[in-house]
Formats: C-alpha cells, sequence, structure tokens
C-alpha cells in the first residue's frame, strides 16, 4: 500500500526561509569569498578605462564630486546650525565643550544686535512712513471727508434717503413685481414629510375643503388641508409655538447670565448648589422632569456624603415642596442619625415635626448640643405657657450662662422685679454687654443706678452710652451741674482708652438725647464735640451748616406737634439768615399746601427755585402743584423749564414721562422715555420704569436691554422682580428680590415690595424674615417709602410700621 504523500513537498520555501536555522546552522563568509582588499593605485577591472580613471582612487575621486554636484540646495533642507549640506564635524558627537562655545558665539550675537537695535528700529520706523506717504490707508483717504461730517445739521441726515430708494418706479410698485408660482413637488415633499395624519376628514371630501366647527361657518376655497403657498400648523417646517418656546428660554438664559454678578461680588454661594435650594426646586406640576432630576442629584449627596447636613436639609426641603411631607420628615430623621452635632440639621427637623413630636425631637436635640444657644430659644418657643418657656430658659442659661440672647429672651418674661435679681446675675455672667448693664440700671433706684453705671464703665471703658446714660441720670434727678462734668470726663476717659471721638456719632446722641427730654445732656454734648475734627479756618463754615440743620429740625418739630404758626414763624426766621437752603423752601411750601393755600405754596416754591435753581425736588414740588389744580400745560412748561437748567436729571426726566402719562397721553409719554434713555442712557430709574411703559410681549426683552445697560442697578434688579412677579413666576421673583436688597439695602421700595409679595405667596415665617432684616437694614430712601416716612402723620412709626404702611399702598397693576 503506498504511503500518503507529504502535503508539502514539491512547494516552494516560504520567503525568508534559511535552511538549517531552527537548528543553530548559520552561515558565515571568509576572505576567499570576498577577495583581498584594494588599494587606492590598484588597476581598475576595466583594462581599457581611459586616462584618469584607471585606478581606483581616481573613481572614488569622480564619485565625490558626482555627489557634491548632487547636493539638495531647497530651503526645506536648510539647517540654521550646519547649513545645507551638514558641516563638516555633523557626525561627530556635540560634546558640553561645543555647548559652551555656541553659548558663547549666541551672546555675542545678542549684544551686537542690541548695539544695531535702536538705528533699524528708526531706519524701519523711517521705511514704514515712507511707504505710508506713499500709499495710504483708505481710512486715511477719507480722513476729510469725515471731518466735513461734523457740519451736517440733523436736518440733512433726516433727508438722507433709504437704502432702496433709488430704485426705479418700476422695480418699487409691488404691481410689476415677478411672481413665480410655488411647484407642486414642493407640497408632495411637506405633505409626505411633515403631516402624522394617515386619513382624510370625509367633510373635506364631501365639501371640498375645510369646514369650521359652527352652523353657518366658511369652508376653505380650496380642498385639501393645505391652501397654496400656506403651511397649516403641524406641517414641519415653521412651528411658531416652538420658536416661542425657543425665544422664551433664551431670554432667560441671557437674564441669568446677565444677574451672575452685581457689584463686583457673586450672588450664588460658591460652596455648592444645596444653600439655596429655593433657586432650583419647580413649584409646579409642570416641572416633574425637574423634580426627579433634583431628586436623584441630592439623593447622590447623601449616598456620597452622608455626614453632610445640607444634603439632608435640601432633600427634606424638596420633598416638602412636592407636597410629601412625611417622606420629608422620614429625611430629615435620618440625617439627626447621620449628623448628630448639626444645629441646622436638628432645627430643621423640629421645624418640620408637628407638635409634641417637634418636642420631643428638641429634647433629643439638647442631649447631643448642650451648649446650642439656637436650640434652646426654638424649644422656648415650642412652649405655649409662659412658666415652661421660664422653665426652658432657665435650664439654658445653667448649662449657657454666658449668652446675651438667653438672658435677655429670660429677662424679658419677668415682672420688674425679677428681671432686676436676674439682671443683676446676668451682668456678672455677661460683664461685657453694655444692653444689660443699661437695662439694669432703668430698673434699679438713682443710688443703686449711678453704682451699676460705674461698675460699667469699668468693665466696659470703650463705649459712650454708658457715659452719656450716667448724665441723663443726673439730669432726671435735678443735678444739672453733674452733667457738663460726666460728659467732659468721659471725653477724657474714651480718649485715654484709644477710642476715637466721632463728631457725627455724638451729634446724633445729642439729638435723641433732645427727643427724650434730656436737654441739659443734649447741650453739654454738643458743646464738647461741636469743634472736634474741625479745622480753625473752616468751623465757621460746618457751624453754619449744623445751624442751618437745630433750624430745619425746629421748624419740623413744631409742624409735627401741629403747631402751625410757629413752624411759620421759625421757616421765615431761618430764610432771613439761610436763603440757599433747599429744605426750608420745600418745608414752606408744603405747609401752605397742608393749610390749602395754594397761591402761596406756588410762590414759595418760585421764591426758592430762583435761590436753588439746581433742586430737584423743587422743581418736581412745584410740577406736581400745578399738576393736582389742574393746569397740566404749566406743569409740563416746568418741567421742561427745569431739564434746560438741568440737563442729564433722570429724576426730571421721569417726571415729565409720567406726567403725560397719568394725563392719557401714552404715545407722548413713550416718545419722552425715548429722548430720556438717549439723554441718560445709564440711568437705571428710567429704564426699570421703561420696562413697564413697555406692552406685555415685550417687557422682557426690555428688561434685557435694561440689564446689560445697568447691571448692577437695584432700580432695574427690582423691575425684574416685579417683572416675573406679574409673570405668576413665583421662584424667580423671590430669587431677585433676594438680590435686589443684597446689593442696595437702603432702597426702602425694595423692601415693601418684597414684604408685599410675602404677604401674598410666603408663609409667615418669610414674611417675618423679610420685617426683620428690613429693620435691620433701616432704609432711608426710595419715592415709594421717603412719600411715607417723611410724612408728618408718621413721625413717630418705627422701620416695622412704615414698611406695612408702605405695601399697603403697593397695588399689582405692573
Amino acid at each position: 500500500m503506498n504511503k500518503k504523500k507529504k502535503p508539502f513537498l514539491g512547494m516552494p520555501a516560504p520567503l525568508g526561509y534559511v535552511p538549517g536555522l531552527g537548528r543553530g546552522a548559520t552561515g558565515f563568509t571568509t576572505r576567499s569569498d570576498i577577495g583581498p582588499a584594494r588599494d587606492a593605485n590598484d588597476p581598475v577591472d576595466d583594462r581599457h578605462a581611459p586616462p584618469g580613471k584607471r585606478t581606483v582612487g581616481d573613481q572614488m575621486k569622480k564619485n565625490q564630486a558626482a555627489d557634491d554636484d548632487d547636493e539638495d540646495l531647497n530651503d526645506t533642507n536648510y539647517d540654521e546650525f550646519n547649513g545645507y549640506a551638514g558641516s563638516l564635524f555633523s557626525s561627530g558627537p556635540y560634546e558640553k565643550d561645543d555647548e559652551e562655545a555656541d553659548a558663547i558665539y549666541a551672546a555675542l550675537d545678542k549684544r551686537m544686535d542690541e548695539r544695531r537695535k535702536e538705528r533699524r528700529e528708526q531706519r524701519e520706523k523711517e521705511e514704514i512712513e515712507k511707504y505710508r506717504m506713499e500709499r495710504p490707508k483708505i481710512q486715511q483717504q477719507f480722513s476729510d471727508l469725515k471731518r466735513k461730517l461734523a457740519e451736517v445739521t440733523e436736518e440733512e441726515w433726516l433727508s438722507i434717503p433709504e437704502v432702496g430708494d433709488a430704485r426705479n418706479k418700476r422695480q418699487r410698485n409691488p404691481r410689476y413685481e415677478k411672481l413665480t408660482p410655488v411647484p407642486d413637488s414642493f407640497f408632495a415633499k411637506h405633505l409626505q414629510t411633515g403631516e402624522n395624519h394617515t386619513s382624510v376628514d370625509p367633510r373635506q371630501t364631501q365639501f371640498g375643503g375645510l369646514n369650521t366647527p359652527y352652523p353657518g361657518g366658511l369652508n376653505t376655497p380650496y380642498p385639501g388641508g393645505m391652501t397654496p403657498g400656506l403651511m397649516t400648523p403641524g406641517t414641519g417646517e415653521l412651528d411658531m409655538r416652538k420658536i416661542g418656546q425657543a425665544r422664551n428660554t433664551l431670554m432667560d438664559m441671557r437674564l441669568s447670565q446677565v444677574s451672575d454678578s452685581v457689584s463686583g461680588q457673586t450672588v450664588v454661594d460658591p460652596k455648592g448648589y444645596l444653600t439655596d435650594l429655593n433657586s432650583m426646586i419647580p413649584t409646579h406640576g409642570g416641572d416633574i422632569n425637574d423634580i426627579k432630576k433634583a431628586r436623584l442629584l441630592l439623593k447622590s449627596v447623601r449616598e456620597t456624603n452622608p455626614h453632610h447636613p445640607p444634603a439632608w436639609i435640601a432633600s427634606a426641603r424638596l420633598e416638602e415642596v412636592t407636597g410629601k411631607l412625611q417622606v420629608a420628615r422620614n429625611l430629615i430623621m435620618k440625617g439627626t442619625e447621620m449628623c448628630p452635632k448639626s444645629e441646622d440639621v436638628w432645627l430643621e427637623a423640629a421645624r418640620l415635626q408637628p407638635g409634641d413630636t417637634a418636642k420631643a425631637v428638641v429634647a433629643q436635640a439638647v442631649r447631643h448640643l448642650p451648649q446650642s444657644v439656637r436650640i434652646y430659644i426654638r424649644a422656648a418657643e415650642l412652649e405655649t405657657d409662659i412658666r415652661a418657656k421660664k422653665r426652658v430658659l432657665r435650664k439654658a442659661l445653667e448649662h449657657v450662662p454666658n449668652s446675651v440672647r438667653l438672658w435677655k429672651a429670660a429677662v424679658e418674661l419677668e415682672e420688674p422685679e425679677d428681671a432686676r435679681i436676674m439682671l443683676s446675675r446676668a451682668v456678672e455672667c455677661c460683664p461685657t454687654s453694655v444692653e444689660l448693664w443699661l437695662a439694669l440700671a432703668r430698673l434699679e433706684t438713682y443710688e443703686n443706678a449711678r453704682k451699676v453705671l460705674n461698675k460699667a464703665r469699668e468693665n466696659i471703658p470703650t463705649d459712650r452710652h454708658i457715659w452719656i446714660t450716667a448724665a441723663k441720670l443726673e439730669e432726671a434727678n435735678g443735678n444739672t451741674q453733674m452733667v457738663e462734668k460726666i460728659i467732659d470726663r468721659a471725653i477724657t476717659s474714651l480718649r485715654a482708652n484709644g477710642v476715637e471721638i466721632n463728631r457725627e456719632q455724638w451729634i446724633q446722641d445729642a439729638e435723641e438725647c433732645d427727643r427724650a427730654g434730656s436737654v441739659a445732656t443734649c447741650q453739654a454734648v454738643m458743646r464738647a464735640v461741636i469743634g472736634i475734627g474741625i479745622e480753625e479756618e473752616d468751623r465757621k463754615h460746618t457751624w453754619m451748616e449744623d445751624a442751618d440743620s437745630v433750624f430745619m429740625k425746629s421748624v419740623k418739630l413744631e409742624w409735627v406737634q401741629d403747631n402751625i404758626r410757629a413752624a411759620q414763624d421759625l421757616c421765615e426766621e431761618a430764610l432771613r439768615h439761610y436763603e440757599d437752603f433747599p429744605k426750608l423752601w420745600m418745608m414752606k411750601g408744603q405747609i401752605e399746601e397742608q393749610k390749602e393755600m395754594m397761591e402761596k405754596a406756588r410762590e414759595a416754591y418760585n421764591q426758592g427755585l430762583k435761590k436753588c435753581p439746581h433742586s430737584t425736588p423743587l422743581w418736581l414740588l412745584l410740577s406736581r402743584l400745578e399738576e393736582k389744580i389742574g393746569q397740566l400745560t404749566r406743569a409740563r412748561a416746568i418741567l421742561e423749564k427745569s431739564r434746560l437748567k438741568n440737563p442729564k436729571n433722570p429724576g426730571l426726566w421721569l417726571e415729565s414721562v409720567r406726567l403725560e402719562y397719568r394725563a392719557g397721553l401714552k404715545n407722548i409719554a413713550n416718545t419722552l422715555m425715548a429722548k430720556a434713555l438717549q439723554e441718560c442712557p445709564n440711568s437705571g430709574i428710567l429704564w426699570s420704569e421703561a420696562i413697564f411703559l413697555e406692552a406685555r410681549p415685550q417687557r422682557r426683552t426690555k428688561s434685557v436691554d435694561a440689564l446689560k445697560k445697568c447691571e448692577h442697578d437695584p432700580h432695574v434688579l427690582l423691575a425684574v422682580a416685579k417683572l416675573f412677579w406679574s409673570q405668576r413666576k413665583i421662584t424667580k421673583a423671590r430669587e431677585w428680590f433676594h438680590r435686589t436688597v443684597k446689593i442696595d439695602s437702603d432702597l426702602g421700595d425694595a423692601w415693601a415690595f418684597f414684604y408685599k409679595f410675602e404677604l401674598q405667596h410666603g408663609t409667615e415665617e418669610q414674611q417675618e424674615e423679610v420685617r426683620k432684616r428690613c429693620e435691620s437694614a433701616e432704609p432711608r430712601h426710595g419715592e415709594l417709602w421717603c412719600a411715607v416716612s417723611k410724612d408728618i402723620a408718621n413721625w413717630q412709626k418705627k422701620i416695622g410700621d412704615i414698611l406695612r404702611l408702605v405695601a399697603g399702598r403697593i397695588k399689582n397693576t405692573f
């Protein structure tokens, strides 16, 4: 039987195969294989070679010359160090001494270049100037014509024809325009790609068009679902609803981008997104996707860092806002387990839990944080019985005896005698609290009060109020001769302890003493500080200004006490000495208006404007007086005159716009507003008014323009907050109100609108927070605020009362 033939037999060997290489058999070469070495003088193999090529050396020289002829001189082959063909030493190693030599040569080249630098630059400059003279720029060629543009009048500018007016009549006349019919393929394309309906309304086939849904309606003149040249909604190319949504989204993005930074300070917490949850939690059902995203985000934060208190607080508030109160309670209680040393988590848990459960939570919090003042205060607030409140606060004082806040809260609940005993202990535990010392002095007898104040001065030698209280105490007990000595000692002692004597603060203290009836103390303080911090040559001028001001306040004092005749006499006397003080003229005119003496009021304002032509309030009072009595034309003329004498004054422009708007002339008001913004382009108060002069669809666009021009102006921020309020975007409106009062806490109008907003859409806690912040800020400015705060009927009202009055006058007409 024949053996089967191997498949590789007879086939060619693979490429690169060397027989025997796998078992170590390698080939080698001997001299006999390559022949002996040849000398340069040996003859070449060609015995018939011409002269010059008969030896090996001649052949090598020929090859070298051929290599030289073939040298590549292309710029891409050029090397700055070795040239085109390389250096003679390019094949050698680049050693350290070579590097040092190259550095020396480079330094020499640089030095030589610096010596010629000035001369070279001068030559280049001259060459450029020469080139520009020969070939000037187009801008320079028309420079003489541009200078002549300054001579063009406004009428010539307005008479310049618009682009396109040069067309001939045939081009301008629409009758001659060429109309190109729409091809059938266009309709077929959109019918196939855009509409999703696969059936035809039977009414279309019956009547040859679309019926209106009401009897007696009109059929469309064309059969089918589309009229020629127009697309029905839903056919794909143009969806106006989506365009509107995209536009609103773009506006929101622009508003957010512009409002990121105000007055150089960020309005977003840089530490994270958990500190201001209200800005990210949606409040209506349409944002269900956002709620899910927020929930997943907060869950991730809790799982990543379970000991981070803001994560648990934010999660609980999210569930609270979405209506899942029990889930919120469960989450925050889990947070108390994970973060037992966090005051904020315990307080949030107490807020979310109902009555008795909240008390149990606070009791548990006290066991974990026995030194927390805030938790003790919250525990006292949860108690409804006075005795229970006292018991909680006394227990708190046992653990935290040096807390002024706890002592004040406890003393407020006690009767005078018990309060005096508690204050005696309080000043021992808190010897640096001026409030506690003064409260104790008020409850003590005359002799004991003197001892208390002496001890207070020993413990707090740097506070002026203790000295002033001591002076008032002596005056109240008839020892007026001691008042002067106490004030003089106060100045000396405070200076010795390094306290700067602020003249304005002491004058304010003197005014408070005067209002409280301590006249001798007021006089002693004024005599002691009237010359402090004033140069000798400036004293007369400064004192005259001060006198101009114990006159204005004296007139106001008589006025608010309804002593009209005495107020008028004082005002007349003051004007004989200080006729260029506008506030006196304003008060005189307002007193006459109050008495319904319109002619005398007009005369007072006119006389004041002759002496003080740059007083904006005087112009406004005179204009409003004329408008009040029905002289609209005269009021308009007064405002025009005021703008001529006080150019670029936003207040006068604003009053002019409002005058026309109140008269029902909205077109004129819009025209005046456009002129006002041209003259005062960066006035926030004008831009804020311009936003609400627009129709509702255009207000958001106008607000974006206002923020671009005045991004840090509180009036513009307030206008944007009111805009969101009018659109029922509660969360955004609250966020912008916060930004407004943060950038300018002195604007009373912002606080009033914020408080009105919280009265309508906020909780009692949010309302109380706004009221407390307003009282702390003590705002003094704002159109609506000043109208109420400076009304003589409200001269004794506090900040909180004024806030309520101003908020009550605000109507949601914007």
